[in-house]
This record gives C-alpha cells, structure tokens and sequence, in this order.
C-alpha cells in the first residue's frame, strides 16, 4: 500500500513526531510504502475559495502554485492519507488545516447527485496528541476530520488521540497505541 503521512507539528521531535514515527517504522516494517511530509517546511498558501480548480474535475486544478499543490497531487496517489498534527486550540495546526483546506480542489459537486471525488474511495487516518484529555478539547478536531472524510467520499481507516507531555515521557503503552493503529490503518 502507498501511505502518505503529513506531519503537522513545528517539533521534528516532539509527541506527534515521536508517535507518528513509530507508526510509519510499523508500517514500513508491514511491507508498506511510507512517504512522509513534514508541512512546516513547505510553502502552502491558503485556499482562495475561488472555485477555479472546479472547472476540470479530473484532474488536481489548484490555482495556487505552491507546495501544496503536490502534496494534494501525491494525496491523489496514495492508497492511504494519515494527517498528524498536535491540538492547538480545540483544532489542528495551521499547516494542517491549509493542507485540508486546500483538498477542497479534490471534490466537485458535493450534496449533488454527482457528487465526484479524486480520492474517493481512498483511506484517511488521523492522529492528534494534546495535553488534555479527549472530552471537552479534541472533538471538534475530530469532528472537522470526520465531515473531510465524508466530503472525500474516502474512508476513515482510524482515528488515535494520545494524551501526552513531554516526548521523554511517552512510554511502551503509547508505542502499543501506535503499533495498534497502524495495523489498523493499514488493515
């Protein structure tokens, strides 16, 4: 299977770097194709709401001339899209939520009857680390995943949110969290 990942966090070493890397070392390990992307260093300019990219519904048609361009292109290849990105403030970091914005070149015709997607059919995973527990903080990141799955006409193969501190605190059970969801994603 050809996964890509796409590390929303500015830590290349932080929780969701640490626990993101033991999924794509599971994953690799499981015989799969793993390309990962790290967005803070990528140019990716927010969607304009232009509608532009509607006018050929075949193909990524993105005005934007920017990184996220091919990410969304690559998204378009990969049997699996994995968003990672710690929580900041009830949401996903910004680069996330650009990259996510910017799919929106990805459908036409959403709550028609021809209702088309360039990635329909393809799995979507998400995986946030925060500080807080999941109730009254993660869902609404949640939430906003689910609806971009739904508008995809994709399938969410997984979901993991890992309450966490420090990276050195993370121990052999949220290795087994992620070990876990990879087989499932991938599965």
């Amino acid at each position: 299977m050809k996964i890509i990942t796409l590390m929303g966090s500015s830590k290349k070493k932080g929780n969701t770097a640490t626990i993101l890397g033991w999924v794509e070392e599971h994953l690799q390990a499981m015989g799969h194709e793993v390309k990962s992307i790290y967005l803070h260093s990528k140019e990716i300019n927010p969607c304009l709401g232009c509608a532009k990219c509607k006018e050929d519904p075949t193909q990524v048609a993105c005005i934007r001339n920017d990184d996220g361009l091919e990410i969304l292109k690559k998204m378009t290849q990969a049997d699996l899209t994995l968003f990672a990105s710690p929580l900041y403030f009830w949401g996903l970091t910004s680069p996330t939520k650009a990259i996510m914005d910017r799919s929106y070149s990805l459908v036409t015709n959403y709550h028609k009857p021809d209702h088309a997607s360039l990635v329909e059919g393809r799995r979507q995973a998400l995986l946030v680390t925060g500080g807080s527990d999941f109730t009254d903080n993660a869902e609404p990141a949640f939430t906003a995943y689910n609806r971009l799955v739904n508008f995809y006409k994709g399938k969410s193969a997984g979901e993991l949110y890992v309450k966490c501190t420090v990276p050195d605190a993370l121990d052999l059970d949220v290795k087994n969290q992620a070990v876990t969801f990879a087989e499932k994603i991938a599965g």
